[in-house]
């Protein structure tokens, strides 16, 4: 197999035991396993949870708090807890590695995603497996990924990673709950004309400890699939299976990835960014859009929702509510509200100035599939 780009991002339901302590068999499983892989020549990236359950341990807490100011103390406390154990299992393996902390802001601001980027390059070249979690020490609410299955998608887009390995404690996805369900079917694989039709009761979060669950890790399939990513659910508590699914083992649930179209740039437009707003359009302007590659022009705009600046990134819908695109506007949310509905020629007169043609050019303009 030639060298790939790969992202194993593993759940707090497999680094800890019930009781919320390590487990320290399965992380020095996982730690073997992506050494193994750096050492075949792969880029390899992983997206680790675990810092407020390790600090929650460390601090004797019997429950995961809910207290935005406690959970964060605690992550500080967890987090340097847990890059010690893996600096202590990868540095016996003479395999050397980064810490990686991310928050929704440096996606958001072109110049740091790009930054973040080359910051991945140069850890590759240098042989290095870099760790990334979120930054929950410093992360506010509206600018958290709310989950890691989130943010590992969103790495892999960035670094245009050929695989995202989402660990987690089943082995596979079920059409339902299979600890409550027993009949539940599996689903071993998914293409992506499957994946709109997909019926699976994916229940809410995992474990006490932990803030995913399968709605999340299904989010970030398709999020990562669009990317032209092939994504893979299997168990957490067998990392080794990662080798064997790269070898054309099936196991696991597999998610067959689009085709990678888009640029690096759309690809931030359509996953780095955070929407600020929404604008629903006529079926003639989605039309446009989805199908004839066309920017948005005011006339298609029929209702805008939020308040939000020029530049900033908004969800394009249908009359039903649907994001169809995403994109970045030309213009604030009361100067559309204005001209919403209008002719293009008409804009200089309504807004006292000259503008821009389009709400939306369609350079900055990612449909949705």
């Amino acid at each position: 197999m030639p060298p790939q780009t790969i992202v194993v991002k593993i759940g707090t339901s497999s680094l800890t035991q019930t009781t919320g302590q390590i487990a320290i068999a399965t992380i020095a499983s996982l730690v073997e396993t992506l050494t193994h892989l750096r050492f075949a020549g792969h880029r390899v990236v992983l997206v680790s949870s675990g810092a407020v359950g390790v600090g929650c341990a460390r601090l004797n807490l019997k429950e995961r708090p809910r207290k935005m100011a406690i959970k964060q103390a605690v992550a500080a406390v967890g987090q340097g807890r847990l890059m010690r154990i893996y600096d202590d299992l990868f540095t016996s393996l003479q395999q050397a590695i980064a810490q990686v902390l991310l928050t929704r802001r440096e996606l958001m601001e072109r110049s740091s995603y790009v930054n973040a980027s080359n910051t991945f390059s140069a850890l590759f070249e240098l042989g290095v497996i870099p760790i990334v979690n979120e930054n929950d020490t410093v992360a506010v609410d509206e600018l958290k990924f709310g989950d890691n299955d989130t943010l590992s998608a969103l790495v892999a887009s960035l670094i245009e990673a050929d695989w995202l390995f989402l660990l987690t404690d089943v082995d596979r996805l079920y059409s339902a709950d299979p600890r409550l369900v027993p009949d539940a079917k599996p689903i071993e694989l998914v293409n992506s004309a499957e994946f709109n039709l997909l019926q699976v009761d994916a229940g809410t979060s995992g474990t006490q400890w932990g803030t995913g669950g399968m709605t999340t890790k299904l989010a970030a399939a398709r999020i990562a699939t669009t990317s032209g990513i092939r994504t893979v659910i299997t168990q957490g508590k067998q990392p080794q299976n990662i080798i064997k699914i790269l070898q054309g083992e099936q196991l696991g649930t597999q998610f067959e990835p689009q085709i990678r179209a888009d640029n690096a740039r759309k690809r931030w437009i359509a996953y780095g960014l955070l929407p600020m707003g929404k604008l629903y359009l006529d079926s003639g302007a989605v039309k446009a859009i989805c199908q004839g590659g066309k920017s948005l022009l005011p006339a298609g705009v029929i209702r805008v929702e939020g308040d939000f600046s020029a530049t900033d990134a908004v969800q394009l819908c249908d009359t039903e509510g649907k994001e169809v695109a995403r994109g970045l506007v030309n213009y604030n949310s009361s100067e559309i509200k204005q001209i919403q509905g209008h002719h293009s020629e008409k804009i200089a007169l309504i807004l006292g100035y000259e503008g821009e043609e389009t709400v939306v050019h369609r350079d900055n303009l990612v449909v949705k599939n």
